[in-house]
């Protein structure tokens, strides 16, 4: 005989479900992690007669954000090391007075790593800048991008790297105007040595102990929260990620919900062990593999089909044709889901003919692949990604953060083509919430300001307002395209019965505030499977 246990009756001024019945609910009832009944107040203490109540008040809930395209575990990383935002430091003199004061507390000879560095706000900072800088280390400054970093002559030295050392494929060795290294490591010459996921080959950079990473890891969860996110999707994951991960999880100390995507360089164990798209439960699961074939849009280094606006020059295609069509064929004969990094519309072709071949020889219905932000398109490559029932994962808060630079690295005309959300949405493609922090602004309110206006924070003229989504389109983006991106539509993005209890409690209503307020709105809770993970403090 089954007991049904007693729910927990939750109420709000405005419940924005989503369950598109055309009336919202006054309240919800959870149990159990779910959602169990939604409806009027007067119904649900009717139907369950005695269950506690929780009342928001005049806030707004909304089903928990979703950021399908973000990193877990670099953050975690990251955060133990040196923060060059333009939010922390004040131009390159700050920059270097931050690496400079890190070297005076760090032993002879150790390294220095600093990230989130963006030279369009900040300024450029060359090698012999960092010699000046900490002269008795090797420094590395990861942009904010993160493809392409600059590194001092010690870390040059450390490397391996002088003037005749030829640049890896898929990646290149910075010169300034006189032909001399000027410290910059482009694409694989940056991801070979710093990321793990991607590293080829043995790096000398000083991996973070496990303690390290899991109190980074803590630190992310809770900005995170904060910020009221209950779901992310890690869309770049090595071994070491998934234990740590792992070990969290078995700790209790995974408080957010996590998909991975493995990188393709790993793959390979993965497929040995049979363990492919949706291996996990709800809280740590993989969603599938993740593959690269060109460079940053803050990097100005994507794979464009016509030149740069400012600088001229194509991009880089980071993995040839060949590997990267062998890379989808393999993953997608195994009945798993590949998400491919392509940021420029010639990229994204590449990967459009690499999905098309991969279906004719093998065709697996259903079987849905992912283009990762996918920022410049048309219609060409709109109508094949429909037929191939491809997901976008476009970058949310990009023209937010970037503003009118983006116009002045790509034109008026592909801006209006770029980060193409209402293009998508008008063309029936599945598109999600991404923020690609630490690349973007991570909090999932800026990206909702970003693609309803199209205003960037530096005041600019507006960034292609022809891909301006509605307020509730772009909540949807953000919660159940999200979904769709991981494969978990029938359980998240919604305050329905079944559901996953995964909500947001917001001091404002995104929906009906004015648009240029959307990113101000106070989080006040962030709950997953029913349980408060953050609550504001007063004051």
């Amino acid at each position: 005989m089954i007991h049904e246990t007693t729910p927990v009756l939750y109420r709000a001024a405005h419940i924005v479900s989503q369950q598109d019945t055309g009336c919202e609910p006054e309240a919800f009832a959870v149990d159990g992690g779910r959602i169990r009944a939604t409806g009027t107040l007067a119904g649900l203490r009717s139907r369950f007669p005695g269950a506690p109540e929780v009342d928001f008040g005049e806030a707004t809930v909304v089903p928990g954000f979703n950021d399908a395209h973000i990193h877990l575990a670099m953050t975690a990383d990251n955060l133990l090391h040196l923060d060059l935002s333009a939010d922390a430091v004040s131009g390159v003199d700050g920059l270097l007075r931050r690496v400079s004061d890190e070297a005076g507390r760090t032993g002879p000879g150790e390294w220095i790593r600093g990230s989130r560095y963006d030279d369009a706000k900040t300024g450029a900072v060359t090698r012999w800048d960092l010699d000046r800088a900490a002269p008795g280390h090797p420094v590395i400054v990861v942009h904010v991008a993160g493809h392409w970093g600059v590194a001092n002559s010690p870390a040059l030295r450390a490397l391996g790297i002088d003037e005749d050392t030829p640049a890896p494929d898929g990646g290149d060795h910075g010169r300034g105007p006189d032909g001399r290294l000027d410290g910059r490591l482009v694409e694989r010459a940056l991801m070979n040595v710093v990321y793990p996921a991607t590293a080829r080959g043995e790096s000398p950079l000083r991996a973070s102990s496990a303690e390290d990473r899991m109190s980074g890891l803590a630190r992310a969860q809770r900005m995170w929260h904060a910020a009221g996110l209950t779901s992310v999707c890690d869309a770049l994951i090595a071994p070491d990620d998934i234990a740590l991960l792992r070990r969290a999880q078995a700790d209790g100390r995974l408080t957010l919900r996590v998909g991975m995507l493995l990188s393709v360089d790993h793959y390979p164990a993965a497929r040995a062990l049979g363990a492919g798209s949706g291996f996990g439960d709800d809280r740590l699961r993989l969603v599938g593999v993740k593959a690269f074939a060109d460079g940053a849009i803050g990097g100005r280094t994507c794979l464009l089909s016509e030149p740069y606006a400012d600088a001229g020059g194509h991009g880089i295609q980071t993995t040839p044709t060949a590997e990267l069509a062998e890379q989808v064929r393999v993953v997608h004969e195994d009945g798993n889901r590949i998400g491919v990094h392509a940021n420029g519309d010639a990229a994204i072709r590449l990967v459009l003919d690499a999905f098309e071949a991969a279906q004719r020889e093998a065709p697996r219905p259903g079987l849905r692949h992912r283009i990762e932000h996918c920022s410049i398109i048309d219609e060409s490559i709109l109508a094949r990604m429909r037929a191939l029932d491809a997901i976008a994962v476009p970058f949310a808060g990009y023209v937010g953060y970037h503003g009118g630079a983006l116009t002045t690295w790509y034109g008026a005309d592909r801006t209006e083509r770029m980060f193409a959300h209402r293009s998508f949405l008008d063309a029936g493609v599945t598109v999600a919430g991404s923020s690609d922090h630490p690349c973007g602004p991570y909090q999932p309110l800026a990206g909702l300001q970003s693609m309803v206006t199209r205003h960037g924070a530096d005041d600019s003229a507006p960034v292609g307002l022809s891909q301006r989504v509605t307020p509730a389109e772009a909540l949807r983006i953000f919660t159940l395209g999200s979904a769709e991106a991981e494969g978990t539509a029938s359980r998240k993005g919604r305050i329905a019965p079944g559901h996953l209890a995964d909500f947001t409690v917001l001091g404002g209503n995104p929906l009906t505030v004015d648009p240029g307020e959307i990113s101000r709105i106070p989080v006040l809770a962030t709950y997953v499977d029913g349980r408060s993970v953050y609550e504001a403090t007063a004051g």
